[in-house]
């Protein structure tokens, strides 16, 4: 009797997801993972801020959390204090996938390329332009007409990571910072789960040709478009 492969459940991911705020888009994992919509398993939530609400949010989920904000004298922890720490606490929870979501330090090559598993980034901008922060505020005053967000691999070199996803809209003429920044993250909260899922699914890979061999001949060169809103 044959099997189809098709029908077999996948594997959840399990996932570590680094934060340093509110934590919005790992509640949108959260909701994905209890509601069985996503092949996943948040493993753990680091944070580098004893105050990210985010710690709530995994907290109130069950969701182990490790916080690496300050070191036992008070003081802030450094970089590579941080690092050696979240290294540890990876190799332990052994993720299949590392997200950072909202996470506001740069991590250094070593820490990258040594780490469990590969990591992916969200960052508010139509990558390769707007590295950086502010990206809102500086796409109204270059008077674009298209933004949105992108996952990307992370690499040594800041938001220059392989593209994976995008999701777009139109700019508004009354469109503020602020605005803009709201919009933004209803598209974040969508293209996230979509792109874990597609890595699940195998339909994406992190490997170095970023598909996989089933899919190359049909796939759209990346980076994959979710949406266009208005």
């Amino acid at each position: 009797m044959s099997t189809d492969n098709a029908s077999q459940p996948i594997k959840p991911l399990r996932i570590a997801v680094l934060v340093s705020g509110s934590g919005s888009n790992l509640q949108v994992l959260i909701n994905a993972m209890q509601a069985g919509a996503l092949p996943i398993e948040i493993v753990g939530v680091i944070s580098n801020r004893e105050d990210a609400y985010a710690l709530t949010r995994a907290k109130d989920a069950n969701i182990p959390v490790a916080v690496l904000s300050h070191v036992a004298s008070g003081k802030r922890m450094g970089i590579k204090t941080f690092e050696t720490h979240a290294n540890e606490q990876l190799i332990a929870w052994q993720p299949d996938l590392i997200v950072l979501a909202g996470f506001m330090r740069v991590l250094s090559g070593s820490f990258i390329d040594n780490a469990p598993a590969s990591m992916i980034n969200l960052h508010p901008s139509l990558l390769p332009v707007y590295k950086g922060l502010d990206t809102h505020k500086r796409v109204i005053q270059a008077g674009e007409r298209r933004h949105g967000c992108s996952i990307h691999k992370v690499t040594a070199e800041l938001d220059a990571g392989q593209v994976l996803t995008q999701a777009v809209l139109n700019v508004d003429i009354n469109d503020t910072a602020e605005s803009l920044q709201s919009r933004v993250q209803k598209l974040e909260h969508q293209l996230l789960p979509w792109t874990i899922l597609l890595l699940a699914k195998n339909i994406l890979s992190l490997e170095a040709n970023n598909t996989s061999s089933q899919t190359e001949t049909y796939l759209p060169k990346l980076p994959l478009q979710l949406l266009i809103d208005g």
